[in-house]
């Protein structure tokens, strides 16, 4: 008696990772469309010789649609969206491997994958010069306002110009570098009247101003270790007459008469005289002629 026997697979067997957990750490200009994980690293193998169904998603807010699957059957990684290491530094990525769609409503045997992601800053801003005000909120973009100081005319100043709003200062917004930063006047000065300290970006005088006309500086801040992330800054100097008496009134006590029912903006009239508007004076003597 021949007894043929057929022996059925039964799909109790879970698709199996190579490796159940993987970590990469990646820089923040990495070109969309890069791989992350290749194709081999994440193939899940199943005993049954199912057909494995991919799918990836996030654990981490606010992270999601940065990395994707070329295809439900291709659990190759690639870089979807362009990275910002001011929005997120790292992430967690769950692979799942099923050996039914998603939508089978056959039983269904899944295994996980896990992919720790960590985003390495990389220099791609050129230097900020500070105090600057970023815009909406946005950390990529900060905008500084122009330098500006004054000296007098024929006189020459030793120490560092005092600018508003503060001295030239400028730093490396990837801050995870913070590269050193150089400074050097490059436009507007005229006469080679001014200076400025690399490492400081202190600015003083070399020479005396003869004339009145202001100074337009216009002054470069370069990245030491690449010379390509630089700004340049405006600093303007006007040139003043030094004032060496403080104004004064011509009268210590002034006495005005006004009219009751009058409207706004009407004139007050000297004490004693309602026909002469009243004048408040005040003189110096640095300005005799004014």
């Amino acid at each position: 008696l021949q007894i043929l026997v057929t022996i059925l697979n039964e799909n109790d067997n879970s698709p199996v990772f190579p490796k159940p957990n993987i970590t990469r750490q990646i820089p923040e200009d990495t070109e969309v469309d890069t791989v992350i994980v290749a194709r081999e690293e994440v193939t899940a193998t199943d005993a049954d010789l199912d057909t494995i169904y991919y799918e990836l998603t996030t654990t981490v807010q606010n992270t999601d649609g940065y990395f994707a699957i070329r295809g439900v059957n291709n659990p190759e990684i690639y870089l979807q969206t362009a990275l910002d290491y001011d929005k997120f530094n790292s992430t967690t990525l769950l692979l799942y491997a099923r050996d039914r769609p998603v939508t089978s409503p056959e039983p269904t045997n899944t295994t996980t994958a896990t992919i720790t992601i960590t985003i390495k800053q990389s220099d791609t801003r050129a230097p900020w010069f500070l105090p600057c005000t970023q815009l909406n909120n946005d950390t990529s973009v900060c905008i500084s306002s122009p330098y500006s100081g004054r000296v007098n005319i024929s006189e020459m100043s030793t120490d560092p110009l005092l600018l508003e709003p503060g001295p030239i200062h400028a730093v490396d917004p990837d801050y995870t570098i913070s590269d050193r930063i150089v400074y050097r006047i490059v436009g507007g000065n005229t006469n080679e009247v001014f200076s400025v300290d690399a490492d400081t970006g202190n600015l003083t005088m070399n020479k005396i101003v003869t004339s009145s006309d202001s100074f337009l500086l216009q002054v470069m801040a370069t990245q030491v270790s690449n010379v390509r992330k630089y700004s340049v800054a405006t600093v303007e100097i006007k040139v003043i007459t030094k004032s060496n008496f403080p104004p004064y009134f011509e009268k210590g006590v002034y006495n005005g008469t006004v009219f009751v029912g009058l409207p706004q903006r009407s004139f007050v009239y000297q004490a004693g005289d309602p026909s002469t508007p009243l004048v408040i004076t005040a003189m110096d003597q640095d300005f005799p002629d004014v």
